[in-house]
């Protein structure tokens, strides 16, 4: 299920500072293997790093860093997904540049079901992707998105079906590959600036990391979400 555990998020950061400093490389385009784009964190792991009063802050950092870089790349990327796209799945579709999903996709953040909190960015960008009320709809709720209703959200560009996301890819990719580089990295600057400049998103960041870092390691909801999942039982919250 593609789970970005802190390990698999530092390689994704590695192999995208390669590809975006290949000047081959026109644009880069992430999906997932088999039948999910990503299903978040690995939740044994997970569980460990919470109980780490260091490490889980510094993992949350990292993986922000990660995410961050993709809008500081001269080149586009795209996500491509397909299948179930959930926690750090939807906070990598929110850092790229589009998405583009295909008719099996379910898109969601779904932490608050298990007594966790999204610390990846999502509570910061999402808002600025589907706007303030969806985004506490989907928050709150913890419910999936089908990608009709995604794409209504505007949280993917369109939908095409699960055979052609691949070819979808490619001819995006293709088409942008024509123009001159240079063009595409400076509209992409100018695009970003104020989605991320001026804006407020570095205290934003800096703000969900912390308060996620806070709750997750000194909160008995967030240890019995997460044993209540390994359990495969119904968490009793207690508001603790």
């Amino acid at each position: 299920m593609n789970p970005i555990d802190w390990d698999t998020g530092l390689r994704l950061g590695t192999v995208f500072d390669q590809l975006a400093a290949d000047e081959r490389v026109r644009v880069v385009a992430v999906t997932g293997a088999g039948r999910a784009f990503s299903a978040g964190g690995d939740m044994k792991k997970y569980q460990a790093l919470q109980r780490d009063p260091r490490d889980f802050p510094r993992f949350l950092a990292d993986l922000h860093g990660v995410f961050a870089r993709i809008s500081e790349y001269p080149k586009p990327f795209v996500a491509l997904v397909n299948g179930v796209a959930v926690a750090g799945g939807i906070e990598l579709i929110l850092s790229c540049d589009l998405a583009i999903a295909s008719a099996s996709a379910r898109i969601g953040d779904a932490h608050l079901p298990f007594g966790q909190m999204g610390g990846g960015g999502v509570l910061t960008l999402l808002p600025r992707a589907v706007g303030p009320a969806r985004a506490r709809e989907l928050i709150f709720s913890g419910r999936m998105l089908a990608p009709e209703e995604a794409a209504d959200w505007g949280l993917v560009s369109r939908v095409v079906a699960d055979d052609e996301l691949i070819p979808a890819g490619i001819e995006f990719a293709t088409d942008v590959a024509k123009k001159s580089p240079l063009a595409v990295a400076n509209a992409k600057q100018v695009l970003n600036a104020a989605f991320w400049d001026g804006t407020g998103i570095a205290a934003g960041l800096r703000l969900e990391r912390e308060t996620t870092a806070r709750y997750c390691v000194t909160s008995d909801d967030a240890h019995e979400g997460l044993l209540a999942f390994a359990e495969k039982r119904r968490p009793n919250f207690t508001g603790r």
